[in-house]
């Protein structure tokens, strides 16, 4: 079968999956029903799979949930009928999932990356909002999948799909990796401390939108990641009455609110670009008590790993200060990290070739620029770093929101264009394989 005549008989199921997810997003290591399904899934295609404590480092984890929020995330889990011995091996927040597809015959090791985690963000409720219309919105009040994370799994599962039937054609090892907690940078790194890229001679990866772009447009590298570090501060007072004692509290509150406006003022960098973001700040009990409590969350970024270690020290400094000003005490603690990465310009030969073979694949753009963070950094430098190459595509779709806003969505023939993009490179990457052997 060639392959448009394949990616029109998965596209039913490539849309099935991707408004599953879409309707049961789930946080940052937090992807236990996600997790289920995706493994069900992979179950029917043959694939060894690898779960749990198998997919991640454990003490690598960043950013992990309270007991609480894992508890009611496993709750849910259990009302929706994931096998118990599977949320068992996923239990305390090691969501993901690994499949290897081993062909038996001598061939590159590949890897793929899909990440599965939703944001903390409340769906749109709009009647033109085409979730809401076709019923598959949010179903978890406060998440959604507003950064296309549904359909990168939904890919996935398209691209396994693809490699289980194809297995006699194919030759070498195929690595999917099911990533959970990307958002805030949180869970590439744990599954390379695992060991899942040390041995992995191509890499890729992907992400529908960024760009308002047309579908079938496909850029075939992208640059301008920016380094990142995700940062949570509480701040420590004392309560007081705030009529009858105000002199005997410590204002946790004003010290956050204080440091959250200079961080704001931290100046920028002459070698580059830099961000910074406070994105909460809560604080207090009542109205006539001096808060004694207070916790911030933010991020710094970087055009390099240099201007955002730069804009991190600043914001460390900020900190430590606005808590000294108000006499609290400030505790900080790094939940997330994102480096750079420079993709293989090598792969815009490669995809122009390998889009021949397919309609899905209209236009190849060289490189476009991601101008955000992506902890799939970890993954593409450690497999350079070994002798291997790395890219990550972007998969183009009009776009009527902004990721991470609340009307986000996607054309779902993106998800086609997804697939095939994978396709194309392995089609590719085995022809100049064969040709080396000749």
């Amino acid at each position: 079968m060639g392959v448009d005549p394949f990616l029109d008989e998965l596209y039913p199921s490539l849309v099935e999956w991707r408004r599953s997810f879409h309707k049961i997003p789930e946080t940052g290591w937090t992807e236990y029903v996600t997790t289920f399904r995706i493994y069900k899934e992979l179950k029917k295609l043959g694939f060894d799979l690898y779960v749990g404590r198998e997919v991640v480092e454990s003490a690598e984890r960043m950013g992990v949930p309270e007991e609480s929020e894992l508890a009611l995330a496993e709750k849910r889990a259990q009302d929706f009928g994931v096998d118990p011995d599977l949320l068992e091996k996923m239990a305390d927040g090691h969501t993901g999932v690994v499949a290897v597809l081993e062909t038996g015959r001598p061939g590159p090791h590949i890897a793929c990356r899909f990440d599965i985690d939703a944001l903390p963000v409340k769906e749109s409720i709009e009647p033109t909002h085409v979730p809401i219309k076709e019923a598959f919105a949010s179903t978890i009040e406060g998440k959604m999948h507003a950064c296309a994370h549904d359909g990168h799994a939904a890919i996935g599962l398209g691209v396994a799909t693809y490699l289980a039937r194809m297995k006699e054609q194919l030759s070498g090892t195929y690595t999917l990796l099911f990533q959970p907690a990307e958002e805030g940078s949180r869970g590439a790194k744990a599954m390379v401390e695992k060991g899942w890229l040390d041995d992995v001679d191509v890499f890729l990866g992907g992400h529908i939108g960024i760009e308002d772009l047309e579908v079938g447009q496909v850029a075939a590298t992208t640059d301008q990641f920016l380094a990142t570090t995700k940062f949570d501060v509480t701040f420590t007072g004392v309560a007081a009455h705030a009529g009858k004692r105000p002199e005997e509290g410590k204002n946790a509150l004003l010290a956050a609110a204080a440091c959250a406006q200079h961080l704001h003022g931290i100046a920028p960098h002459s070698h580059g670009a830099t961000r910074l973001n406070v994105g909460t700040l809560h604080a207090g009990t009542g109205r006539n008590i001096v808060p004694d409590h207070a916790t911030l969350t933010g991020e710094t970024r970087g055009e390099t790993a240099e201007l955002n270690d730069y804009v991190f020290s600043e914001a460390k400094r900020i900190i430590e200060s606005a808590a000294n000003l108000y006499g609290v005490d400030a505790e900080m603690s790094v939940v997330g990290k994102g480096t750079t990465a420079v993709c293989d310009s090598s792969f815009v030969d490669l995809l122009t070739k390998g889009a021949e073979q397919t309609q899905a694949i209209k236009d190849v753009i060289a490189r476009l620029s991601l101008g955000a963070s992506e902890d799939v950094t970890h993954m593409i430098n450690r497999v350079q770093e070994r002798g291997g190459k790395g890219t990550y595509m972007i998969f183009g779709t009009p776009l009527p929101a902004g990721h991470h806003h609340p009307e986000f969505d996607y054309h779902e023939e993106v998800l086609k264009t997804g697939v095939a993009a994978f396709i194309a490179l392995f089609h590719e990457l085995a022809r100049n394989q064969g040709e080396d052997q000749q």
